[in-house]
């Protein structure tokens, strides 16, 4: 953790690297958001620091020289860690640290470090470890360079690399392990899913860039209780509440992890058992802070996010948070004409709160048609489909064809009424 004894901050340095198509207003907003980050993790900024490269460098990521001043910036700041805003690699890291002389840090292990911080469920705490342990197999060279690399001839190995060798070995079991219960914990949410499908309750899902509000959101429309704070990941661990909406429909809503830009991979992959509550949603409700100057740079994010999970094409209403705080109103007119369908909100103070109720209701009424498909071999693309956007409710084969009960989209139904077997077919919310 950045954070040190006695409850004081540790002083750290940020730095960004100007490069490609990237432009001096996109990485100081990266680096303001990087400075968020830090400050979460309970650090202190003392200083940024920005070069222009046409690429990076293979050995410090920055300019040999770069990397010199910021060593001496270190002792003037009493700077004790530096934090790059793009991921470094093994010998990259290792190659500042020895220059600097101080503890060197990425935008992935500055995440990594903070969700360790807010996980609070055992699913969260295994698959936090999974994904730094992951993130350090290809490191840990890095850490044994203090040791002896002296070798006796050919064919054999130093103490250091022997002791390498035994904690790669122990990461790597110890991974497989960790393995092993999330795909226990997967199973365990399947259970629980379908017996949510039992009861033909739709699922809503809450995504978003972090600190856009969907914890807010979530506490106004069921009454729930979950952590709300003006912080970036504020809560990590998945909350599913039940909703009855005015029409006596009665649907579960699921606050989700936020995204954020440079979402590491070893996040997406490390909670996929988490994430998968939105591939296997009905509907998105894509939170956005309409009050951060770079809220059209977040939605693209969150869409990027959702795409890389595989959980495109579902149906969405896109929600504009923090109208409140948003001084002109034209700002707020124009994202809704702009975007048919979506609600202006202030999950803070209730605001539009009706009218996303009333959007909620027209899109599940529209939405849940029952219905029976016969599909031949030669269209296992609409099946895939069907699986990612619908609800499949049963599935068996008769000959080649699969026959497939399910709840689809309005949009989908009409695609698959040629292979519509007319068993069932029935508007199941009015």
């Amino acid at each position: 953790m950045l954070a040190t004894a006695g409850n004081s901050y540790e002083k750290t340095i940020l730095v960004g690297l100007e490069h490609g198509h990237t432009t001096r207003w996109d990485v100081e907003d990266s680096l303001l958001e990087l400075k968020q980050l830090a400050n979460t993790a309970g650090a202190e900024v003392v200083d940024t620091v920005v070069q222009r490269l046409d690429k990076p460098t293979a050995p410090y990521y920055i300019g040999k020289g770069k990397a010199e001043e910021i060593a001496l910036l270190c002792k003037e700041k009493n700077a004790t860690s530096v934090i790059f805003d793009d991921e470094l690699s093994p010998a990259q890291g290792r190659n500042l640290e020895l220059l600097t002389a101080q503890k060197v840090l990425d935008r992935t292990q500055l995440i990594l470090d903070i969700f360790a911080q807010r996980a609070r469920s055992k699913e969260g705490r295994l698959q936090i470890e999974l994904a730094q342990l992951r993130y350090l197999l290809p490191r840990l060279t890095r850490m044994w360079t203090h040791l002896s690399r002296q070798s006796g001839g050919i064919g054999t190995r130093g103490p250091g690399e022997t002791q390498l060798e035994v904690d790669r070995r122990r990461v790597q079991e110890r991974i497989a392990r960790l393995e092993r219960d999330l795909k226990e914990v997967r199973k365990n949410r399947g259970v629980q899913r379908e017996g949510r499908l039992r009861q033909n309750w739709p699922v809503a899902s809450l995504v978003g860039y972090t600190n856009a509000g969907k914890s807010s959101l979530l506490n106004k429309l069921t009454g729930a209780t979950v952590l709300a704070v003006d912080k970036l990941f504020a809560t990590l661990d998945p909350t599913t509440r039940q909703v009855t909406l005015p029409n006596h429909q009665k649907i579960l809503l699921t606050d989700t992890v936020g995204f954020i830009r440079k979402l590491p991979h070893t996040i997406i992959e490390s909670f996929k058992a988490t994430l998968e509550e939105v591939q296997l949603a009905d509907l998105l409700i894509h939170v956005v802070d309409l009050s951060h100057p770079q809220h059209h740079e977040q939605m693209a994010a969150v869409e990027t996010a959702l795409a890389e999970l595989h959980a495109t094409g579902k149906q969405t209403i896109l929600v504009f948070n923090k109208c409140d705080l948003v001084s002109d109103p034209a700002i707020v007119d124009n994202q809704l004409q702009r975007h048919p369908g979506s609600v202006a909100i202030s999950a803070r103070n209730g605001d539009g709160i009706d009218t996303l109720i009333q959007e909620l209701q027209k899109r599940l009424a529209a939405w849940r048609l029952r219905g029976h498909f016969s599909l031949p071999p030669s269209e296992s693309a609409l099946l895939a489909l069907i699986h990612r956007v619908g609800h499949v409710l049963d599935l068996h084969y008769e000959g080649d064809n699969a026959i497939v009960h399910a709840h689809v989209p309005t949009e989908l139904s009409q695609r698959l009424a040629p292979f519509e077997t007319g068993e069932d077919a029935e508007k199941v919310v009015t």
